[in-house]
């Protein structure tokens, strides 16, 4: 299984979840996501692996989010919009985010990853 962490390298957060995988000895491909944000098809796999609504990928307290008034704009847009919109703007993305085929960790909760990436 190939992890992939997209993070953004001035994030605390990220910092924290790089470490994180580093001291649990848990082996991953870093991804500046500023300057290669997740292709259409990863993002779908996040959604897919997650569960979760694609409201919660994005970043809602960036300064891009805000700039485009997505607040507003996200309820009407088509999903296929949306993940093309983060796809090409990794700074909309939340993060950090872990991807695999099989796993899909979005933002950093030690116990959450944890539990998906350590067998006790």
């Amino acid at each position: 299984m190939m992890l992939k962490l997209f993070h953004y390298p001035k994030c605390s957060t990220c910092r924290k979840a790089k470490s994180f995988l580093q001291q649990n000895k848990i082996s991953f491909e870093e991804v500046d996501i500023k300057l290669h944000p997740p292709s259409f098809s990863e993002l779908e796999q996040m959604l897919k692996l997650q569960g979760a609504e694609l409201r919660r990928l994005f970043n809602t307290s960036g300064l891009e989010y805000r700039k485009l008034n997505l607040k507003e704009r996200l309820s009407e847009m088509a999903p296929k919009e949306a993940l093309t919109l983060l796809s090409q703007n990794g700074m909309l993305i939340k993060r950090p985010i872990l991807l695999s085929k099989e796993v899909a960790l979005l933002g950093f909760k030690e116990e959450q990853w944890k539990h998906n990436l350590i067998n006790d």
